[in-house]
């Protein structure tokens, strides 16, 4: 313990801060493949900061979310935290030949996956994020201008999946073929907009009573404008399908409409675009070999399908 105290003492230098004790006991959230490793260590203050390795193949990647993150919370976007600026103007520091940066830890509240996707109090701060990230990302100087095609993602991902695991492709094959009715001759050309990439509750820090950050911007840039809240909508419903027509879906849907955040080509495919989403998660569970997850994706893709009438007409999207 004494040796890595010195160690984050070392870093924590390089942001002009003394640190007088590490926190390894505190969860931090998100998801810890986004970094090398990470800890909590505590100024001369009683301050909290996550430390955070990174991998320096995805340095620019790193310094252009950053400089993304400042750019939103500069115009006062709600529930973002920006890192932390070193002594020589530099947000990411390198030490021992290893890759550092530094972002104030934020406290929240664990969600009681048991229950959480039916509290219809949280649909508000879920809405408000995207209806502001759709007005501050206006004029965001881009590091990545490509636009990601949920289309040629899912091509490719089939071309894998005949090749190593085909006994799939039989529930795969009655997915693509709803998905090729209408949505991937159109998913190209909905409207784009920036997005966070990843939007789901387990990528926000929630307090006793609202959000407070919204963390895990890896996968953000330009994307088709509804993606997030697709995202944010296929994954409650993947904790529990009953969810989607329960207070939750249907106040975040609802506030999000109310705000007239997107064009009405984006909401036309909505549950078409959920269930093509969900092959993004498909391939993680495919990378990780959790036949189980597999399964169970599979499955939850064909109840959107099957009872898409009623999802529709609970989100009263027609």
């Amino acid at each position: 313990m004494g040796l890595l105290i010195q160690e984050m003492q070392r870093v924590a230098a390089l942001w002009g801060k003394h640190c007088r004790n590490i926190h390894p006991h505190l969860i931090l959230p998100g998801s810890p493949e986004r970094t090398l490793s990470r800890i909590v260590i505590e100024d001369e203050h009683g301050d909290l900061f996550s430390c955070e390795e990174i991998d320096p193949k995805i340095l620019s990647r790193k310094l252009g979310i950053i400089q993304t993150l400042n750019f939103l919370n500069d115009l006062s976007m709600p529930f973002i935290e920006p890192y932390c600026c070193g002594l020589d103007g530099q947000y990411v520091q390198q030490l021992d030949g290893h890759w550092w940066q530094m972002v104030a830890f934020v406290p929240g509240v664990l969600l009681d996956r048991s229950v959480y996707f039916y509290e219809g109090w949280r649909a508000k701060d879920l809405a408000v994020f995207l209806i502001s990230l759709k007005e501050k990302s206006q004029g965001l100087p881009l590091f990545d201008k490509s636009s990601f095609s949920i289309g040629s993602y899912i091509d490719k991902l089939i071309l894998d999946i005949r090749k190593y695991r085909p006994e799939l492709m039989g529930d795969i094959g009655l997915i693509l073929r709803f998905l090729d009715k209408e949505f991937m001759g159109q998913s190209s050309s909905l409207p784009l907009g920036f997005c966070h990439g990843d939007y789901h509750p387990l990528n926000i820090i929630w307090g006793e009573q609202g959000m407070r950050s919204v963390i895990d911007w890896e996968f953000c840039g330009i994307k088709s404008e509804i993606y997030d809240t697709v995202n944010m909508v296929g994954c409650l419903g993947m904790e529990h399908p009953s969810s989607l027509t329960a207070d939750l879906v249907i106040g975040f849907i609802s506030g999000l409409q109310k705000a007239g955040v997107y064009q009405q080509e984006s909401w036309k495919y909505f549950l078409e675009f959920i269930v093509a989403q969900r092959f993004g998660w498909l391939a993680e569970w495919l990378r990780k070999k959790d036949e189980e997850m597999i399964v169970m994706e599979l499955d939850y893709m064909k109840l959107l399908i099957d009872n898409r009438s009623d999802f529709s007409n609970a989100w009263r999207i027609s």
